[in-house]
């Protein structure tokens, strides 16, 4: 603080002040006061009656009072500091940029609800805010908050009205009937069954009263004249859509729902083909598209073969279903699996080579050229490539961001416009959660625009910091020289590039998939050299194939691959485990607002991340992993016993639901049961049992007991799990007309019924108390959201045994 005041000292050359030292002693320093003329006294100053001095006030009191003065103009500096911040983000348009945060934080708000919501209300708070917003831009403050509601709101009826218009019929109950319907989609599969998305149009032997619209099949083979708008017929069996695989994971019937799956199963026999032709115009737009799909891919497969030909497949035509399982999880252990997903690398990749070609093209006929906006030529013949890349891989989210991203940069190329890149990601934001709400709440949608929006904000910010820089001019270099350094700028920023966007969406995987991918920047420095190559050549591969002259370039492409695919299994080998179990959503949340702020906030704002993401870490752990799963199909049930062991109650059992728990419970090695015959293990006195304990079965019965000593049995029925009431701490029934056998209360009792009713469950053991009653957290709610309604339908949910056809009127497998 500057100027006279008590405790500064003031010379020749010197500048009056506060000592620094007087707020940490409580006494003077020993010097010589100065002369100086007396100050002028408040009228309310008491003297003394000796006339002298007056009376001062103690010198702590002094110091407190120099601490507030320089509190008070501490803060009124730092407030000044927020509001010109502020402002200058506001003039920057970071306003706009937030349209698509609020607009997903109502979406998100709407799906975390346990009761679906009407209508009316929403609607209704959307045209108050609208009111209010109106009222009050006099007040900039109070209409950027009533703008702020306004667009969650918006959010919120967006998702509403999706849900309301998805409306998808789903099936209730696992059943075999006869189908007729039309291909929609035909996939080969890498296991050598085929695909099939069937809209049906009939059901006999029995009769569907609800039966869904559309189904997803798979069957051993299809007759060769089988395409996408061929009239089918076949005997099949029908299964509800599954929910969560355990709490507060990924539901899958929320993806059928909004997909428009009813139902799924198989073909007991192979189908049969009725007619080829499709009358509906728009069906047939839509299978006509799919067919070149599919006959491009039939061609790329022909020409590259092997996996490389079903990766070729995938990049080209966003045909999928083909690839290894083994060579997928070699490329979800290294973290490359984001090339197989066509999105902005192919998008960008696509439209930079056509522009270049095309620009390229132009420069041989100078006398057009320098006429004529060839640059906007090349960008309109770009954009409406990339649309046709968009429909023929096949309408993904990231494809769908990718496209409106590059859309926005080429209409602003063709209007001689600059295209603001954060600006364009704001954009397909908004396009995307107004069309499809759902994906927001999805891992393509969040990964996707996590890591696009921290590249941008990134780059940004450093070429910002560049510009600030005073450079001189760039020395001589030999060619060798200059070589080096271009290769070590390229490596450099692929690195910073993988890491920058592996971080953004480090816990948005974890929360989804529950494992990280160790070597990932090794693999992407590795192997992002040779995608960019490859899909250089998937594009020239396209140009060319309708002129028949691809084949050199499917070549070279499949030899790429080959070379991506031998050093993607190489490092998926070194890499450890990538398990990482299960986080808290809070830390989530927490981690997206930092994001938010970071690579929005342009001035000393974006420091405000900080302590956002630093609570993220914190938050992490803040999670209690399940000391037991259970299927909701009663089947099957995981324990973890220790030192990386899952033990589980069936020798063979879901693939996917055990990898799942494996990830989630952190477990390296599956433990099968040990089976005995009926009668032959002991089970008079389970609780010798040792903590651990895998599962030991016989008859009807299993028995386990977890690390904290509780007994955990499983029982086919009510009969065979009456005698484990007198030991067992869980019973699970695996049967849908049973009810609690035991009397103790302290017993939990879990039957197929309330699986079917609840979903999958997790039980957690009282650490602390060996008597106490376990807790359960089953993963669907009551009452009911719309892609969950069908469970109050099914048979095991109302109690009832599994349906079984009369032999009289059964058909026969081969149909």
């Amino acid at each position: 603080m500057a100027g006279r005041g008590r405790g500064a000292v003031e010379g020749e050359g010197t500048t009056a002040g506060v000592s620094e030292r007087l707020l940490f002693t409580g006494t003077a320093p020993a010097e010589a006061a100065p002369v100086s003329l007396p100050m002028p006294r408040p009228a309310g100053e008491i003297l003394p009656p000796d006339g002298g001095a007056a009376l001062q006030p103690p010198k702590s009191a002094t110091i407190d009072r120099i601490r507030r003065r320089f509190h008070r103009a501490s803060f009124s500096a730092f407030r000044q500091s927020v509001v010109a911040a502020a402002t200058t983000e506001l003039d920057r348009g970071i306003g706009f940029l937030l349209v698509p945060v609020f607009l997903a934080a109502g979406v998100i708000f709407y799906f975390s609800l346990n009761t679906e919501p009407d209508l009316y209300r929403p609607q209704a708070a959307v045209a108050l805010m609208a009111v209010c917003a109106a009222i009050s831009r006099s007040w900039p403050k109070t209409h950027l908050l009533f703008m702020a509601v306004l667009l969650c709101a918006l959010g919120f009826v967006a998702a509403k009205v999706e849900t309301w218009r998805t409306a998808t019929p789903m099936l209730g109950s696992e059943i075999q009937t006869r189908l007729t319907g039309r291909v929609v989609i035909a996939e080969e599969m890498a296991n050598g069954r085929v695909r099939l998305t069937i809209d049906l149009i009939s059901t006999a032997h029995p009769t569907l009263r609800y039966a869904p619209n559309r189904v997803r099949l798979s069957a051993r083979r299809i007759p060769p004249d089988m395409k996408a708008g061929s009239l089918v017929t076949g005997y099949a069996r029908l299964l509800p859509p599954t929910g969560p695989v355990r709490p507060e994971s990924y539901d899958f019937s929320f993806d059928s729902y909004f997909s428009g799956i009813g139902g799924s199963g198989f073909f007991l026999g192979d189908p049969k083909v009725i007619s080829t032709t499709d009358p509906a115009p728009g069906a047939s737009i839509a299978s006509a598209i799919e067919n070149a799909r599919e006959n491009i891919a039939d061609h790329i497969r022909r020409t590259v073969g092997g996996p490389e030909g079903e990766i070729a497949a995938a990049l080209i035509v966003g045909v999928r279903a083909g690839i290894p399982e083994d060579i997928n999880e070699a490329m979800r252990r290294t973290g490359i699996y984001h090339i197989i997903s066509i999105s902005g690398l192919h998008m960008a990749l696509v439209a930079g080579t056509i522009m270049l070609l095309l620009r390229g093209a132009f420069a041989l006929f100078p006398d057009f050229s320098s006429r004529r906006p060839v640059k906007k030529y090349a960008a309109a013949i770009a954009l409406v490539s990339i649309a046709a890349y968009l429909v023929i891989s096949g309408v993904v989210v990231a494809a769908e961001r990718s496209f409106i991203m590059l859309a926005v940069m080429l209409v602003a190329v063709l209007f001689d416009r600059a295209a603001l890149t954060m600006r364009n990601l704001a954009i397909s934001a908004i396009a995307v959660i107004l069309v499809s709400p759902h994906e927001v709440v999805g891992p393509s949608f969040q990964m996707s625009f996590a890591a696009t929006a921290a590249l941008v904000g990134a780059y940004a910010g450093w070429a910002d910091y560049r510009a600030d820089k005073v450079r001189a001019p760039p020395a001589k270099r030999s060619f060798l020289r200059f070589l080096s350094r271009k290769l070590a700028v390229g490596a450099g920023g692929a690195a910073m590039t993988s890491i920058i966007a592996g971080s953004a969406t480090a816990l948005f995987a974890i929360w989804h998939f529950q494992r990280v991918s160790p070597l990932s920047l090794l693999a992407n420095l590795a192997i992002m050299p040779i995608v960019t190559v490859v899909m250089f050549l998937a594009v020239a591969s396209a140009v060319m194939m309708p002129f028949g002259f691809d084949g050199p370039f499917l070549y070279l492409m499949g030899k790429g691959l080959t070379a991506m695919i031998a050093i993607s299994a190489w490092i998926s080998q070194w890499s450890p485990v990538d398990a990482v179990g299960l986080i808290s959503i809070q830390s989530v949340l927490l981690a997206t607002i930092a994001l938010v702020i970071a690579t929005m906030a342009t001035t000393w704002l974006r420091l405000a991340a900080i302590p956002f993401a630093v609570a993220a870490l914190l938050t992490i752990p803040q999670v209690r992993a399940p000391d037991l799963l259970i299927s909701e199909d009663a089947h099957l049930v995981a324990m973890p016993i220790g030192g990386g062991e899952l033990a589980i109650n069936r020798a063979r059992s879901n693939e996917f639901t055990t990898d799942n728990w494996k990830r989630a419970l952190k477990a390296e090695a599956i433990v099968p049961p040990e089976t005995f015959a009926k009668d032959a293990l002991d089970i008079a006195d389970p609780v010798d049992l040792p903590p651990g304990s895998p599962f030991y079965c016989t008859g009807d019965l299993c028995i386990g007991r977890h690390p904290s000593g509780a007994i955990v049995a499983l029982a086919e029925n009510r009969n065979s799990a009456r005698p484990a009431c007198r030991f067992a701490d869980l019973i699970v029934i695996n049967d849908a007309t049973a009810y609690n056998p035991c009397r103790d209360p302290r017993v939990l009792v879990v039957t197929k019924r309330q699986l079917a009713r609840d979903g999958s469950a997790a039980v957690f053991f009282d650490p602390q108390s060996a008597t106490a009653r376990p807790a359960i957290q089953y993963a669907v709610q009551k009452p009911y959201r719309p892609w969950h309604e069908q469970r109050r339908y099914s048979r095991e949910a109302r109690g009832l045994a599994p349906y079984k056809k009369p032999e009289k009127s059964a058909a026969p497998a081969s149909q």
